[in-house]
Order: C-alpha cells, then sequence, then structure tokens
C-alpha cells in the first residue's frame, strides 16, 4: 500500500482536429509496456490504501453469505430435454445441467470448475433444435475470444471444438443436422490491445463447420459485414433456409437470406428500412420484432415461403400479429402457434400471449419487476422465465399455458436473506428540457429521510439497454444502514420505445446527461438525501455518464464510482470494439460530431477544481473498452484535483469487461465498490445494522 497517488509524468502529444489544437499530456498510457504495468501496480497499491478501512470487515461476511448460495439459471427446453445453470455454495461457477423432467436428478453436462485454470469459464451455451447437442463457450480471463466446444448431451463427451472463433456467440449461431453455422471474428492484437490492428475485432465472417471436420478447413460463406454490423442467424429446421439479420448498430436492420456456395450469398430480402427487425422462427412462419412504422415495436409474420425464394419483399405484405401497444415491445418467444410478448411498461416487465393478432392472456407479475430468459417447450404448453425485483432473489418460474393453465411454480430460487425488508416506489423527475424521468427508488421498509440519507443513484442511458428492476443482493448491508439506491431510467434506453432511445444518441447525448442530473437533485429536492451523501455509480456506457457527472455536476456529488468506463471520447473509436459504437456516439472523424462530442467528452473538460471523491475501474483484459480509459483519466484529474478527496484507480486483472468471473473475484470486487460507496457517503455499516 502506498498514502498517496503516484506522480504520473505529463508528456504531452499535441495534434489538430478539425482545426482545434488538442494536447494529450497522457498519451503514454495508452501502450502497454513494463512501465505502464508498474504504474498501474503503484495506482493499486494507493487504492489498497485508501479502501482499507473497517468497512470491508464488516462488508465481507454478509457477501460472503449472499455469493455462496444455490444459484439457478434460467430454463432452456429443446427436444424434451431442460437445460439449466446451477452453482452451489462450494462452486465459483455454474455447472450447466440436463434432466428429462423436472422431477428426475439433473445431470451434470459441462463443469467450468473443472477448467484448467482459474480464470477460464464458460459464458454462454446454446441447444441445437433437437436437444441432442450444445455449444458453449470456452474463454480465458473474461477476454471474451471463445473456443467453440460441443458436446452430445446424451453422454456429456465432447463432438467437437472449433477453437479461436473471437467473438462468436449464440446470437450467431445456428445448427443443421450435421454441424452448424457461425459468426466469427477476429481477436484483439496481442498485449492490451495498441491503437493499431484493433480492429481484428470488427472483422467477422460466417462459416459453417460439419462435426469432425478440421476447422481450419470450414467452409467461409461471406465476410461481407462491415465493422459496425454484428449479423444475427435464424434457421428453418423444415426448409434449411438460412436467415443472416445484419444489425448495423442499434437503430438499423436489413434481412437476407443466406445461400451458401452462391456467387453472392446474402439475398437481400427486407433492406434499406429506417427500422430494426429481429426475425424469431417457428412453425412454417418468420415473426419479426420491429419498430418498422412503430415507435414502441410490434410484431409483423410472414410465411416461411415468401422469404424462401426471391428477394426484396414488402413487410407491408406481412400479418401483424402482434400490435404495437402502448407498452415498449422488448421481446418476443415462439411457444407452440401463440407469440408470448415481453412488454415494458415504465420500466417494468409484462408478459403476455398473442394468438392472431390477438391477446389471449396476461401472465401474473409483480408490480416492479423484469422478466427474462423466456422459453417454451417443444409443444407450447409450458414457459419458462426469471422474474427479477428488488425485493428478493430471482424466481426461475414454470407457467403452464393455454386451457387449464394459468398455474405457476417456482423451480428455482437462492436462498439469500437482504437482511432487511424494503419499500419500493418509482418517482419521475423533470429534466433540462421537460422531459419527465423515472426512476426506481428502494430503501429500508420504515426508513423516514432527512435530508441526509446516503443515497447511491445508478444510471447507464444508451444502447437500447433499459434500466429495470433486480435484486441488489451486495446492497443488504448499505440499506440496512439506512442508505437509498436510486436506478434512474435516462433516454438512450427503450423504457419508452425508440424515440426514448434516439433522444439520448449521437447529438442528443447532452439529455442523458441531464437526465442523471435531474434525478440527483431531484432526490435532494424530495427530501431524500444531499449533495454531501449523494453518490452516482456507473459501468461502460455508464462508465461515461458518470465521467460526464464528474466533469459536468462536480459540486452535485460526494461520491462517483464510474467502472470500465469510456472517457476519452475523441479517441474511443481507434480502439477495440469503438468503432463499431459510432452509430451510437457519432464518429470523432465526422466534423459535426466532433462537436458535439467535443463538449461532452469528460477527458476533455477537467479543470483545476475540487472534485468530489472518484473511484475509477477497470480490468487489463477488457476486449470491449480500453483500460486506457481509466488510467489517462484517474492521472488527469488527480493532476487537477485541488481539493483533498481521494481519486483511485483499481485495476482488475484474469478479467474483462464483466463476463467469466468467479465467486471470489465477484466478491472482492463488491467488497471494494461497496466500501468506496459506504465509506464516502456515511453509511455505518459497522453498526449495528448491517445484515
Amino acid at each position: 500500500m502506498r498514502e498517496t497517488p503516484p506522480a504520473t509524468e505529463r508528456r504531452p502529444v499535441t495534434e489538430t482536429v478539425h482545426g482545434e489544437e488538442l494536447t494529450d499530456p497522457y498519451r503514454w498510457l495508452e501502450e502497454d509496456t513494463e512501465e505502464v504495468r508498474e504504474w498501474t501496480g503503484e495506482q493499486n497499491a494507493y487504492a489498497d490504501y485508501v479502501l482499507d478501512s473497517p468497512t470491508r470487515d464488516a462488508l465481507r461476511p454478509s457477501f460472503e453469505d449472499v455469493a455462496r448460495v444455490t444459484e439457478f439459471g434460467a430454463v432452456t427446453a429443446a427436444g424434451g430435454r431442460y437445460f439449466q445453470t446451477i452453482e452451489a455454495p462450494d462452486e465459483d461457477h455454474a455447472v450447466l445441467y440436463v434432466r428429462h423432467s423436472f422431477e428426475e436428478e439433473a445431470i451434470a453436462l459441462v463443469d467450468p470448475n473443472t477448467f484448467e485454470g482459474a480464470a477460464a469459464s464458460m459464458n454462454w451455451f446454446t441447444v441445437s433444435p433437437d436437444g441432442d447437442r450444445l455449444a458453449y463457450g470456452y474463454d480465458e480471463g473474461g477476454q471474451e475470444q471463445y473456443d467453440v466446444r460441443i458436446v452430445d448431451t446424451d453422454t456429456g463427451r465432447w463432438l467437437d471444438v472449433v477453437p479461436d472463433a473471437g467473438r462468436v456467440n449464440p446470437g450467431g449461431f445456428a445448427w443443421t443436422d450435421e454441424g452448424f453455422y457461425s459468426v466469427r471474428t477476429g481477436g484483439p492484437s496481442e498485449g492490451e490491445m495498441e491503437e493499431t490492428g484493433d480492429g481484428d475485432q470488427l472483422d467477422k465472417a460466417l462459416y459453417y463447420h460439419e462435426h469432425g471436420d478440421d476447422p481450419a478447413e470450414d467452409d467461409l460463406i461471406t465476410g461481407d459485414f462491415s465493422e459496425h454490423a454484428w449479423p444475427q442467424l435464424e434457421i428453418d429446421e423444415e426448409t434449411g433456409t438460412l436467415f443472416a439479420a445484419v444489425h448495423e448498430g442499434t437503430t438499423h436492420s436489413e434481412i437476407y437470406r443466406v445461400e451458401a456456395g452462391a456467387e453472392d450469398p446474402l439475398v437481400p430480402l427486407l433492406t434499406g428500412y429506417d427500422a430494426t427487425l429481429g426475425p424469431h422462427i417457428g412453425d412454417g412462419e418468420v415473426h419479426f420484432l420491429t419498430n418498422y412504422e412503430a415507435d414502441f415495436s410490434r410484431v409483423l409474420t410472414a410465411d416461411i415461403e415468401m422469404l424462401t425464394q426471391g428477394e426484396n419483399v414488402d413487410p407491408d405484405e406481412f400479418a401483424e400479429t402482434v400490435p404495437e401497444t402502448d407498452a415498449a415491445l422488448q421481446e418476443i418467444t415462439v411457444a407452440g402457434d401463440a407469440l408470448v410478448a415481453n412488454h415494458l411498461r415504465d420500466a417494468s416487465s409484462e408478459l403476455s400471449v398473442w394468438e392472431a393478432g390477438e391477446k389471449t392472456e396476461t401472465l401474473p407479475s409483480p408490480e416492479f419487476c423484469t422478466i427474462d430468459g423466456v422459453d417454451a417447450d417443444d409443444d407450447g404448453g409450458e414457459l419458462y422465465y426469471v422474474v427479477h425485483d428488488f425485493e428478493e432473489p430471482d424466481r426461475v418460474t414454470r407457467y403452464w399455458l393455454g386451457d387449464g393453465g394459468g398455474g405457476t411454480e417456482v423451480l428455482g430460487q437462492a436462498d439469500i436473506e437482504l437482511g432487511v425488508d424494503v419499500a419500493v416506489s418509482q418517482e419521475f423527475f423533470e429534466s433540462a428540457d421537460g422531459t419527465e424521468v423515472p426512476a426506481f427508488i428502494v430503501h429500508r421498509e420504515g426508513l423516514e429521510p432527512d435530508g441526509d440519507a446516503p443515497t447511491v443513484l445508478y444510471g447507464y442511458g444508451g444502447f437500447r439497454i433499459p434500466q429495470t428492476p433486480s435484486f441488489w443482493r451486495f446492497a443488504g448491508p448499505f440499506l440496512a444502514a439506512g442508505g437509498i439506491f436510486a436506478i434512474a431510467n435516462l433516454r438512450g434506453g427503450t423504457e419508452y420505445g425508440e424515440p426514448w432511445h434516439e433522444a439520448g444518441m449521437l447529438e442528443n447525448k447532452q439529455n442523458v446527461f441531464d437526465d442523471f442530473h435531474a434525478v440527483g437533485e431531484g432526490l435532494i429536492e424530495a427530501g431524500y438525501t444531499d449533495s454531501d451523501h449523494l453518490g452516482a455509480y456507473g459501468g461502460s456506457n455508464g462508465g461515461l455518464l458518470t465521467g460526464a457527472a464528474l466533469t459536468q455536476r462536480p459540486d452535485l456529488w460526494s461520491a462517483i464510482l464510474c467502472t470500465v468506463p469510456l472517457l476519452d471520447m475523441l479517441r474511443f473509436h481507434r480502439f477495440l470494439l469503438g468503432e463499431s459504437w459510432t452509430v451510437e456516439y457519432g464518429s470523432p472523424e465526422d466534423p459535426e460530431a466532433f462537436e458535439y462530442i467535443r463538449e461532452y467528452s469528460p477527458y476533455h473538460n477537467v479543470e483545476d477544481q475540487e472534485y468530489p471523491a472518484t473511484m475509477f475501474k477497470t480490468a487489463a483484459g477488457d476486449t470491449r473498452v480500453h483500460p486506457s480509459h481509466a488510467r489517462k483519466m484517474t492521472a488527469l484529474v488527480q493532476n487537477h484535483q485541488t481539493g483533498d478527496e481521494p481519486i483511485i484507480l483499481r485495476t482488475e486483472t484474469d478479467t474483462g469487461h464483466g463476463v467469466g468471473k468467479s465467486t471470489e473475484m465477484i466478491v472482492e470486487e463488491q467488497v471494494d465498490q461497496w466500501t468506496w460507496l459506504c465509506d464516502q457517503l456515511g453509511a455505518d455499516v459497522d453498526g449495528d445494522h448491517s445484515c
């Protein structure tokens, strides 16, 4: 440990961008050198010193208790089999199980706890339609660079391994009887993925692999995808027709039929429409979840025959099978002849069943909840899904559909006690332009805030990702000690459909920051807290949010927790996946976009002043957001800090942007983060209130 932050040498690099002279004093922290690693180690030593408090000892036992429990993942049904991950209290990673009924004992298929190396993990899996095979992504160090392993679900034996498949994922995977299609990518460059060569992850290609063949000789179908595009694959079992939904960022999709072996294998079906289109195949039909002429989204359905020949079909000729409603449609699931629609109403989930364009059933759900992981059995008679809320652990649920149905059964729930009964409310706050922005507010039952309660405001605001209720198990001691936890539903998500998203992207990005500040100010005005006890918390795109909160409103916050952040927004596109995000933020190479990005880029808006206590957090193996964002910003704010509050950087090793972490790593991370928030905001978890 060290009691002061390390001195960081300024090595200015000056360049002129669109007529403006910019000087970057810490460009050298973008590099992967021994010098940078030593600097990182010194910053970690300083973070250790700041975080070495009695709060750590008070939090650790309860965090171990809530982490070391039996955890149940969502159920995937296929071919009369049921697949589910379950993690026992003494395991660091969930094990993938299969069973033929819920009355029989589950059989372990994949146990990541037996993988060589503590940092190895299984981060995803996908099951063949007949349930006889599954594929999973084997990763090391949380870098999301996968080997694809194929398992026979009857014997548990490996059928195949496709190594070095890059960022392949279930969305870019489609099964045939003899093998599978997959969208693979290149990997990051060596070391810490310096500026040159980082585009490899954005190079994508569609391959076909037949079981037993040498992966090096797999058929390359096409590599004709832009660096902004992420293809989704769907295949019709009956006809073998393969479809590719090529999503350009988060606002635009094009649908192609894939004809392997053809000179131009991507046959255009739905192109040139200013809309998102997500195909789902079932019973001879393709159901498109789309915001085409529907701000809150709807489902348009086409017979498979319409799409298996010809090209350039007209979506206006499709049947509307789930019409647009006053709630934002997020996802659909095919269940026999029906569609199950998952809507958001004021940022909480509603599940309903639709047949022939009519709603036939609405499933029960808590007032404030998130429902995800929805799947149906082979005949569509049963649904499986996970219910999340703020008050109790996630419930893996079975629901019987149709006549005589309507009953529910909880198939699995972790035995976790928060140690406190909580009250949940939703309040709306007026943003700078008059928009009403909702936020969930969670606190101890019976708490009567007196204007200075320790309060954490969490936000994200981007990429169509809504912020919905979930069980924040590690917040228990903070809430028990009288803390308040608030989750803001900022523009940039899809809580209120595509217009809500578009109001928080590109030239409208400042709306997201204004929304966040408005909720923070509103919590103070409502008598919950004050600026001496209010903290801001966010990660990734939410790290950009909290970085902007730091530079735009340092007076509003007592503490900032800024994790795996984007902060140098004039260079984000030069590293890792950054170029693919220019569809959301705009490109600094574009003079018009440069102007509005320059206005809010946190790294370019630091000046000499008093800043609140700030903890930056990154990971050396992050292959999404380059760790130099957090490094450079830490050095810059430490240099310009005129106050006494600490500015610290925690860098994790053997992990990446967040996936694949062991239970032990998660506990350490949460102890760090909640020690920081509790100490800086004045939450006494060392007293009688801790759980």
